[in-house]
């Protein structure tokens, strides 16, 4: 039992979970001023766990995912945890309210959340001067999306999404390490489907490309669709050097075998996020390992990462790089270090040198 789970989370859980995120977020904003002292005595220096990946070097692969930081107001404090990177987002070129509330709900049988948020965020423009005086010790990725302007919107015509894509890239990557294209949020009519679309896929990476984009690009792509999915995706980056690998966002469906119990949840809107959502995202990630050309596309593996075990699973199954945020509610901010330790033990035990070693091992 840790100090957090005893009384900081029961503390925290009295809250609505939105008030509860919001005030998380206030609190790291407010300690960025002790990042350098909190990092001192979270980060884990192992050898074995320095990965170089698309020409970033991260000192471990263990990150933060999108979702948690979304307009990028804690992110030094959020380095101060010990992660290896820090994701913010998902940022859109205009301000987004997102969904109407409640749009966020706890599911404690199950260690997870349902998300209905809908893309909330600053904009590109305040978010950019956000960041322009922000150093952090890691790498630096951010999350663009297309606008939700509302469930009462009408849809956007395609060139116009596509367009706000290539501006919000613009606009960020100075302020990046590497972007992700969120192309698949489960939250939003014109982030749902769109990209399922090959000719949409081909002409934002068309457009895209034309920027010449000088960081590292990720998409991030529905888990839904099986392998022809998959092998769509692939071939959407072929020959487009910028695009440097994949990630699989949240499913806009239920998991199956859930906890907790179906008239619990059966009424919630939206994605569920937590252990429910890793059988789909290992399956997606060892399905696309064993099509991908590993020596141009690495993955990022996210989905139920609460423990060492689960890191290390992803890891084996093809993940270079591994996110994680729900885990954060249930087991408290100490579980990055936890995981990060416990992911260099597991790599001893099995006689790993490095951690690039074990991309993989599993994947056949």
């Amino acid at each position: 039992m840790t100090i957090y789970s005893t009384l900081l989370r029961p503390l925290a859980f009295r809250f609505d979970p939105e008030r509860a995120h919001h005030l998380a977020i206030d609190t790291g904003a407010g300690l960025g001023w002790a990042a350098g002292a909190m990092r001192a005595m979270t980060r884990v220096d192992s050898p074995r766990l320095k990965t170089h990946v698309a020409g970033l070097n991260f000192p471990t692969p263990i990150g933060l995912a999108a979702g948690f930081d979304k307009s990028g107001t804690a992110v030094r404090a959020l380095a101060g945890l010990g992660f290896g990177s820090i994701e913010i987002g998902s940022i859109s070129v205009d301000p987004s309210s997102g969904n109407p509330k409640p749009r966020l709900w706890r599911l404690p049988d199950d260690e997870a959340i349902a998300v209905h948020y809908g893309l909330p965020n600053d904009g590109a423009e305040i978010i950019a001067k956000r960041l322009a005086q922000t150093t952090l010790p890691v790498p630096l990725g951010i999350n663009l999306v297309v606008t939700n302007r509302g469930l009462g919107a009408a849809p956007l015509a395609a060139d116009r999404i596509i367009d706000e894509y290539v501006r919000a890239a613009r606009i960020l990557a100075p302020r990046a390490d590497y972007l992700m294209l969120n192309l698949s949020c489960p939250n939003t009519v014109d982030g749902r489907d769109f990209f399922a679309d090959a000719a949409h896929l081909d002409a934002c990476l068309t457009a895209l490309g034309e920027t010449r984009p000088t960081i590292p690009v990720f998409l991030k792509v529905s888990p839904l669709g099986g392998v022809a999915a998959i092998e769509r995706v692939l071939a959407a980056a072929d020959n487009r050097n910028f695009v440097s690998g994949f990630m699989f966002n949240l499913a806009p469906v239920k998991p199956d075998a859930m906890r907790t119990p179906d008239a619990v949840w059966r009424s919630m809107r939206g994605a569920v996020s937590g252990p429910p959502a890793a059988p789909l995202a290992d399956a997606c990630i060892r399905e696309t390992f064993r099509r991908m050309d590993r020596k141009r596309h690495v993955l990022i593996g996210a989905g139920g990462v609460s423990t060492a075990e689960d890191a290390y699973a992803k890891i084996r199954l093809g993940a270079s790089l591994v996110q994680l945020l729900t885990a954060l509610i249930y087991r408290g901010p100490g579980v990055v270090r936890a995981i990060t330790m416990g992911l260099a033990q597991l790599l001893e035990r099995d006689g790993f040198d490095n951690v690039a070693d074990a991309v993989g091992v599993d994947a056949a």
